[in-house]
C-alpha cells in the first residue's frame, strides 16, 4: 500500500531519509512509528496498486528490527484493518511476545495462518490461537484434531468460539483424560444437559455440584453409576521400584550423561509413564516410591511440581507435563485446574536443590 500521491523530494523528506539511513535501533523504531502514523492518517487514500511497495518496506524494516521494537509494532497493528496482510502474518509467526496481540485481535489474520500456527508453532502460540475471540469452526476442529491438553483447555475456556455440539462432545470426551478441562467445560454456555451428564462422571465433587446447580440432572442415578464403576475397577498396586527395562534404559542414559530434564517431556509424549517415573527418580536422586506416590496423589499436583522443579524442569513446560501425566495415569495427580495453577508456585525464585529438598520433606510428611 502507498499513499495516493507521490510527492517529490523536499526538505520535509529529510528527517525520513535520515532515519532510513540510520542503523540505530531508536531511529529504526521512529521510522516504523512514523510510517504507521502516515498509513493510519491516509488509510482511505491508499492506492491498492502500490500496496506491494509499502508491504516490502514494512517487511524490510521489521526484518532488521529488534524483538522489543517488533513487539511494540505488533501492539499498534493488532487491530489495524489497513496493515499489509503479509506483515500481519509475519508478526503472528514471530516470538510469542511479538505474536500474542496479533493472534488475539488482528482482523486480518486468516484461518489458514491460525491452523498453521496450531500445527507448526510453539505451545504458547497454540494456546493463544485457541483463546482467540470468535474463533471459527474450522480452527476449532483443528484444535481438537491436535489434541494438545493445554490448548484444549484454552479452547474450553473460550466462550465466544464457534463450537458446534459435535465439537463440544469431542471436548467432553477429552475431559475423561484431561482433568483441567472439567472446570471450563462445566461453565461453558454451549454445554448441553446431555453432555453435562457425561461430564459429571469424570470430574471432582465440586464440579459435580456446579453441574447439578446448572442443569436438571439425576445426581443420585449418576452417583450410583459412578460408584458401581469404581467398585468394579481393579485397584492399582503400589509401586516400590521402577520397571526393570525402564530402569536399565535410564541408567544407561545417565551413565552416558545423556539424561536431562527434557527427556521427561519426550517420554511422556510417547505415553511412557514408566520411563518418566524412572527418569525423574534418577535425575533427582529421589526414592522411586516417593515419585510414584506423587504421581498418584488424589489432590496434590504440587508434589509432582516440586519434584520436577528439583531436577531443573522449566516452569513453562510443567503444565504440559502435568496434563500428559494425567492422560497416562487415569487423571492423577488430581485436583483439577485450580490445583494445577497452585502447583506452578513450586517453581519459585529459588535454586533447584531447594525444590528437591522441599519435595523430599513433603513426601516424608505425607
Amino acid at each position: 500500500m502507498a499513499v495516493a500521491a507521490r510527492v517529490p523530494l523536499s526538505e520535509a523528506d529529510e528527517p525520513w531519509l535520515a532515519l532510513a539511513r540510520s542503523r540505530d535501533p531508536t531511529d529504526r523504531e521512529q521510522l516504523l512509528a512514523r510510517l504507521v502514523d502516515l498509513c493510519e492518517s491516509q488509510a482511505r487514500n491508499i492506492v491498492p496498486t502500490s500496496s506491494q511497495a509499502l508491504e516490502d518496506v514494512f517487511l524490510a524494516l521489521v526484518a532488521a528490527a529488534e524483538r522489543d521494537i517488533r513487539a511494540r509494532l505488533a501492539e499498534r497493528l493488532a487491530r489495524a484493518d489497513w496493515a499489509p496482510p503479509k506483515l500481519i502474518e509475519t508478526l503472528a509467526r514471530d516470538d510469542i511476545e511479538v505474536a500474542r496481540p496479533i493472534i488475539a485481535a488482528s482482523p486480518l489474520l486468516k484461518d489458514r495462518t491460525l491452523i498453521w500456527l496450531l500445527t507448526e508453532s510453539t505451545l504458547a502460540h497454540q494456546i493463544e490461537v485457541a483463546s482467540r475471540p470468535r474463533l471459527s469452526a474450522e480452527v476449532v476442529e483443528a484444535v481438537l484434531d491436535q489434541g494438545e491438553p493445554a490448548v484444549l483447555t484454552a479452547l474450553a475456556g473460550n466462550a465466544t468460539a464457534d463450537i458446534s455440539q459435535n465439537s463440544m462432545a469431542r471436548l467432553v470426551a477429552y475431559a475423561r483424560e484431561v482433568a483441567a478441562l472439567g472446570a471450563p467445560l462445566a461453565q461453558h454456555p454451549r454445554l448441553s444437559s446431555e453432555l453435562a451428564e457425561t461430564l459429571y462422571l469424570w470430574v471432582g465433587q465440586a464440579l459435580r455440584s456446579a453441574i447439578v446447580a446448572r442443569f436438571e440432572v439425576d445426581a443420585a442415578a449418576l452417583d450410583g453409576a459412578l460408584a458401581q464403576s469404581m467398585a468394579e475397577a481393579p485397584a492399582a498396586p503400589a509401586k516400590t521400584a521402577p520397571d526393570e527395562t525402564a530402569a536399565k534404559l535410564v541408567d544407561k542414559l545417565a551413565a552416558a550423561q545423556q539424561l536431562r530434564p527434557g527427556y521427561l517431556l519426550r517420554v511422556l509424549k510417547e505415553h511412557r509413564l514408566d520411563l518418566f517415573e524412572a527418569a525423574l527418580a534418577k535425575l533427582g536422586s529421589y526414592r522411586f516410591e516417593d515419585v510414584s506416590r506423587a504421581l498418584t496423589s488424589p489432590d496434590k499436583p504440587e508434589l509432582l511440581a516440586l519434584a520436577c522443579a528439583g531436577v531443573g524442569l522449566d516452569r513453562s513446560v510443567f503444565p504440559t507435563v502435568l496434563e500428559l501425566v494425567r492422560q497416562c495415569n487415569e487423571g492423577l495427580p488430581g485436583g483439577g485446574a485450580e490445583a494445577a495453577r497452585r502447583a506452578i508456585g513450586a517453581f519459585g525464585p529459588f535454586p533447584h536443590a531447594t525444590a528437591a529438598t522441599a519435595f523430599r520433606k513433603a513426601m516424608a510428611a505425607v
